[in-house]
């Protein structure tokens, strides 16, 4: 890369300050531009992530139409997000944004469409997809060592009344749509496309906290096109300010045991006599999936998680919520 690319943080919160620790490391990143709606904050990054050589804004269009980007890192809550992606693509601005990307399908399928036709390069912060255990099963079923998938079974579990916004279903979408997202987006990365899915949700331990609609406990059933299955349960009524995430993934010749995405035991079950191999990195998943997108804008090529796939796990979470909400199967048709 001839330049460093010309980078704004949009959402000065703790993922901004998470991802802006970062960037100030690498050489191919300038951070030029810092973008909240409390401008104390913007300017609080600007003195610590740019020695107060960045622009401060209040609104993003202006940032977009003034800054002269050629990045953005979008670390806003979802219900916050509106016509930023649109006005990035527009632009010509390539896109790191987080998880969820939007709370309803059809805003999520116009962020793809209007990326797509600007081709620009996107990447969503699904950052277990670049834990080194993932990346080792990933590549074991690619290669046919591990066969086919059967079955994934996971767990998202908290205890915490999170931000106020969190707490509300039509801020954050809940918990499954907010938190446990994480796994349903690696249950498609490892297992498939899905054909269907059930779901139970409930609220049985916050129903005296003011304004607390989400669930607090979750079990979805998730039937791929492939015959696998995947099972996922999500509960914020367990060990007090923990956050516990573990998943386990059967394959024709492979049984995974994750305790998180960096770290898992592998076990060959094809033949007798059990043959293991345990992966435990400290791999900063963060930075991997920001080189990838920079690796991607450098060399013209796809990201591991583009738009489309923050979409397609999106519309998976929210059939969760339907189903929860409806009590019935929620089918799936032919892919967008």
């Amino acid at each position: 890369m001839s330049k460093p690319l010309r980078t704004a943080i949009l959402g000065c919160g703790n993922f901004g300050a998470r991802h802006a620790a970062n960037l100030i490391t690498l050489d191919e990143i300038e951070l030029v531009a810092f973008c909240s709606n409390t401008t104390a904050k913007a300017e609080e990054f600007n003195q610590r992530y740019a020695q107060g050589q960045g622009k401060v804004y209040a609104d993003s269009d202006q940032m977009f139409e003034q800054a002269g980007l050629d990045l953005v890192f979008i670390c806003l809550p979802p219900f916050a997000q509106s016509n930023q992606v649109l006005k990035a693509a527009e632009q010509g601005v390539h896109i790191f944004i987080e998880k969820p990307i939007a709370l309803q399908s059809e805003q999520a399928w116009r962020m793809v469409q209007a990326v797509e036709e600007a081709g620009v390069k996107s990447q969503v912060g699904f950052m277990w997809r670049f834990g080194a255990a993932v990346e080792h099963l990933k590549e074991a079923l690619e290669s046919g060592e591990a066969g086919a998938p059967t079955m994934m079974l996971g767990r998202y579990f908290s205890n915490s009344l999170h931000s106020w916004w969190w707490r509300d279903r039509s801020k954050s979408g809940g918990q499954v749509v907010e938190q446990a997202i994480h796994l349903f987006d690696l249950m498609r990365y490892l297992l498939g496309e899905p054909a269907s899915v059930f779901a139970r949700f409930a609220n049985l331990l916050h129903n005296d906290v003011p304004d607390y609609s989400a669930e607090d406990v979750s079990s979805t059933i998730v039937t791929f096109a492939n015959g696998a299955i995947g099972t996922l349960a999500a509960t914020n009524t367990a060990i007090p300010q923990q956050w516990t995430s573990s998943y386990w993934v059967v394959a024709q010749k492979m049984t995974a045991d994750f305790q998180s995405a960096n770290q898992a035991a592998f076990a060959l079950t094809s033949q007798p006599g059990e043959t293991s191999l345990t992966v435990a990195s400290k791999k900063d998943m963060y930075m991997a999936e920001t080189l990838d997108l920079i690796r991607a804008i450098g060399e013209d090529c796809p990201t591991r998680t583009p738009m489309r796939e923050g979409a397609y796990s999106l519309d998976l979470v929210l059939a969760a919520a339907r189903s929860a909400e409806a009590g019935q199967v929620v089918e799936f048709g032919a892919g967008k």
